[in-house]
């Protein structure tokens, strides 16, 4: 059967058709109508229509990967970023416009699921799928399947308190949601060159602040260490809660190499447990597991 995964982001769409085995036999992006409903609707319409007739996948399953998700009490968008979904009927429209049903998850759900399907992932049975980049998205998947919750929230790890916090990490600063000290605020991308920037008045990009720390700079490298801890802290909690067989990174941040060595022993200097052994690996498919997993979401 072909899928048809799409990744609805804040500032483009972009489309993949996979056959039956994930080989990606077309592949689309465009930019998104910012702000108007409407056009997104038809966008996404227009685009399938077009990944169609270029794989010659007729009558294709559709997976949306969405900011934010579909409220549970109301079955409109909650918590999108893009702010001209929430309140809406995405689901119903979209099928209403493809004539077909779709399925819609939270795009780090997508994440999870593309690397649980056929990327880092493959095979274990619990995975815990992580985003650090502008913000700090989680998504779990058990058995191949997305855990979604009872409230459509299940992974969302970003907006708990940082664990474990010292004074000059208490009370945190402020987060969009309402409150303080969010872990979103400390291990996103936005978040380490924040951070570094009140530390050290640099304002530097999260590239610039690893490679002073790889040349030996020791602000840069303190701040690396610091934001390795921080994370490893976060993911603790989700350990010791969930213990999932491994954890994927994605995002800006997963690209930083340094991590994979600083983070194993810090994760169980944090855990309930006597040791640690949960493999931390970086995203398979990198930038495309979000639409791929769009599309894997019909895959039973």
């Amino acid at each position: 059967m072909d899928r048809i995964g799409i990744d609805l982001g804040g500032t483009k769409i972009e489309g993949v058709v996979l056959d039956s085995v994930g080989t990606e036999t077309a592949r689309r992006r465009i930019a998104t109508p910012r702000g108007d409903y409407a056009g997104t609707i038809a966008a996404i319409t227009d685009l399938v229509r077009t990944l169609e007739s270029e794989a010659g996948a007729a009558g294709a399953s559709v997976g949306i990967g969405m900011p934010g998700t579909l409220s549970p009490r109301t079955g409109l968008v909650k918590n999108a970023n893009s702010t001209w979904l929430n309140g809406r009927p995405l689901d119903k429209d979209l099928e209403r416009a493809l004539d077909r049903p779709v399925r819609l998850q939270n795009d780090a759900n997508c994440f999870a699921v593309s690397e649980a399907t056929d990327g880092a992932a493959a095979g274990a049975a619990t995975v815990f799928g992580v985003i650090i980049g502008t913000g700090c998205g989680g998504g779990i998947v058990v058995d191949g399947k997305v855990l979604t919750g009872r409230n459509a929230i299940a992974g969302e790890w970003g907006h708990n308190p940082l664990p474990w916090p010292d004074g000059s990490e208490w009370p945190g600063p402020e987060c969009y949601c309402g409150r303080r000290g969010c872990i979103e605020l400390w291990a996103s991308g936005s978040g380490f060159t924040a951070d570094h920037a009140r530390r050290t008045g640099q304002e530097l990009s999260s590239p610039e602040i690893v490679a002073l720390a790889a040349a030996g700079d020791d602000a840069a490298a303190a701040s690396l260490e610091l934001y390795a801890d921080r994370l490893a802290r976060g993911l603790a909690g989700i350990v010791n809660v969930l213990d999932p067989d491994i954890i994927v990174l994605g995002g800006g941040m997963s690209n930083v190499d340094r991590l994979y060595e600083l983070l194993p022993e810090r994760l169980s200097n944090w855990c309930f447990s006597d040791g640690v052994d949960t493999p931390i690996r970086r995203a398979m498919h990198g930038d495309s597991s979000g639409v791929r997993g769009a599309a894997w979401l019909w895959n039973d």
